[in-house]
């Protein structure tokens, strides 16, 4: 398996539609992360899924998936990446406003790897992205990628 710290650069896919979400969360993983960091964003769960399985891509090393979204929301996006086997590996940490019991519920059902709800305070925001860019893409090891896909 390979560590986290072998790579040379992060790739983290943030399938977000709201603008101010995806700006707060990308300015705080980059100033917060200290780790060489990609973040591609996406507005919708249609986008995330052409994003994931298009072959001139790189299968991310992280997805945050927003759940609320335009065309599939991301509870549809999460089943379909955790249902096939070339991208169920791939941590999904679900980000979103839903405090709702039935939504976490559904999100560890189709296997998010976590669930956060997200602060709208500027602080607590870097904290959970200190947070999430140490544990997933420093002290985490991944599966390895299969050579036929990534």
């Amino acid at each position: 398996m390979r560590a986290a710290v072998d790579k040379a650069k992060f790739e983290v896919l943030l399938v977000e539609d709201n603008d101010a979400h995806a700006e707060l969360i990308s300015i705080c993983m980059h100033a917060e992360s200290e780790l060489p960091l990609r973040i591609e964003r996406v507005g919708d769960g249609e986008a995330a899924l052409r994003y994931v399985y298009d072959s001139d891509l790189r299968s991310p090393d992280l997805v945050l998936l927003d759940l609320r979204m335009p065309k599939l929301d991301g509870l549809q996006v999460l089943q379909r990446l955790k249902g096939d086997p070339e991208t169920r590996s791939i941590p999904v940490v679900v980000m979103t406003t839903s405090q709702r019991e039935e939504d976490v519920r559904e999100a560890y059902k189709a296997h998010a790897n976590s669930y956060l709800v997200k602060p709208m305070d500027f602080e607590r925001m870097k904290t959970i992205a200190r947070s999430l860019a140490q544990y997933w893409l420093r002290t985490n090891t991944f599966a390895p990628q299969d050579s036929s896909h990534g």
